[in-house]
């Protein structure tokens, strides 16, 4: 997602979500002049920074996807602790963004930075295992119900390095997605249904291969054309996250999963869930508060607090086939791992994590405040009798420019609005309230207060009653 360049235009917000809420655009307009001039007179130093920065980086910035946010310029942070992140200006702001799930269980939890500041004093990799390995492994399986795991360094990765496994295990080359993706960027899913029909995305940079050839695209939710993709008898497997959240959140309809999966069966597919972002939904993810036996889940970034770190666990039968497949290939590079991989200092965060933060005390609470952040949600909408629904899974929600929540990632997708997500965005963080750049997507922690949910609902109410005047 890139952040629009007519954000202060009229034309800009002439759009069909701006006229199904009844705003005006020549107020919208009017409003985003505002915010974007308040924003650059209270953050001097980040100005600073930000023109500092333009010299030596990409687009300005560290990591171009920074650009994505609502802000002229980069906001530039000096600390972030539990839900709370500081900038150097000095503004103090509550976050439900939480590193677009990096996060998810605070900044700097007091357990993780321990764990970490005594690892970083014993070294942070050496390409060997480490004590914490075994207690980690132990814990993986007993919490997920998988029993062989393998590290990463990002989920992106841990998938790259899971379709290399599967492929080599069955023997087949395609890969099924749904349609609107999922949230890591591995280059095989970027694959839209486009009028029917799938294509290769066409923002794709510097892709020379025609994805369309092993990849297959079908809408989420839709049984019949799954099944119709399955029958090829190619599919090596389906990569999804159990709820989709890179388009807006779609939830899977009732017994959708239940049903997938003995298709998957029949048609000898295997099912890849990514749980990065679905791990909000309990201590055990998705996949274990519902049921489902995926033969190889993901885990991203909130694995180890923070730091960057990724594992992928296999069902015992999947990891038998996939060690098989390595002792029988010629010696050399396999394509999978790098050299930080399973470094020291992830695996002693991700102890940390999972033993001292992620912790069944800690979800009750992020689940609470969580519901207690949609329920205000909602209420705001309605007072304001917007056409808008909230979508929740866990300690994860999001508002939606629609009534209802969207079916598949068309629908999704035809609810999104770049400009008035910034928009809204931009007031919100002008008013204190952080949340993802990417939709309006907002993530509870355990460190969340009553009063940083205040405060979020007051800013939003304030921002809804500026946008519709």
């Amino acid at each position: 997602m890139t952040a629009p360049t007519s954000l202060t235009s009229t034309a800009a917000f002439d759009s069909p979500a701006a006229q199904r809420a009844g705003f005006d655009p020549t107020r919208l307009a009017a409003l985003a002049r505002a915010e974007r001039e308040h924003y650059v007179a209270a953050h001097p130093r980040s100005a600073a920074l930000a023109t500092r920065d333009a010299a030596h980086w990409l687009f300005g910035v560290p990591l171009h996807w920074m650009n994505d946010w609502s802000t002229p310029f980069a906001l530039h942070v000096a600390s972030a602790q539990g839900c709370r992140v500081s900038d150097v200006d000095g503004h103090d702001r509550v976050d439900f963004c939480l590193g677009d799930t990096g996060a998810m269980f605070g900044h700097a939890h007091p357990a993780v930075v321990a764990a970490v500041s005594a690892q970083v004093a014993r070294g942070c990799t050496t390409m060997l295992a480490s004590a914490d390995s075994a207690w980690v492994g132990e814990e993986l399986a007993r919490r997920f119900g998988l029993p062989q795991w393998q590290a990463a360094m990002s989920a992106s990765d841990a998938n790259r390095f899971v379709l290399r496994w599967i492929r080599a295990a069955t023997g087949r080359r395609r890969l099924l997605v749904f349609n609107g993706c999922y949230h890591g960027t591995v280059d095989d899913v970027f694959v839209d249904l486009v009028d029917g029909r799938p294509r290769q995305r066409d923002s794709l940079l510097g892709q020379v291969h025609e994805l369309t050839d092993t990849t297959s695209v079908v809408e989420f939710n839709d049984l019949d054309a799954l099944e119709r993709e399955l029958a090829r008898g190619d599919v090596a497997c389906v990569l999804a996250e159990p709820v989709m959240t890179n388009i807006g959140m779609v939830l899977p309809a009732p017994g959708y999963w239940e049903a997938a999966q003995q298709l998957l069966r029949r048609h000898g597919a295997m099912l890849v869930l990514d749980e990065t972002h679905t791990l909000s939904s309990g201590p055990g993810g998705y996949a274990r508060e519902h049921g489902l036996q995926p033969d190889a889940l993901v885990l991203g970034k909130p694995i180890g607090g923070g730091v960057p770190c990724a594992v992928y666990g296999f069902s015992a039968e999947l990891a038998e086939r996939a060690m098989r497949a390595k002792r029988e290939a010629p010696p050399g590079h396999s394509g999978i791992g790098t050299t930080l991989t399973a470094n020291m200092l992830a695996l002693a965060a991700m102890r940390a994590t999972l033993g001292e933060v992620a912790t069944d005390a800690a979800y009750a609470r992020m689940l609470a405040i969580a519901q207690r952040v949609a329920d205000g949600l909602r209420d705001a909408i309605a007072r304001q009798r917007l056409p808008w629904c909230v979508t929740q899974v866990g300690a994860r929600c999001e508002f939606q420019f629609t009534p209802q929540p969207p079916r598949n990632g068309s629908e999704a997708d035809a609810a999104l609005d770049g400009q008035l997500e910034q928009l809204i965005h931009l007031a919100l963080l002008n008013r204190g309230v952080l949340i993802t750049p990417f939709h309006n997507m907002l993530l509870a922690c355990p460190d969340t207060r009553e009063g940083d949910v205040a405060q979020l609902l007051a800013a939003f109410t304030d921002v809804l009653g500026a946008l519709r005047g």
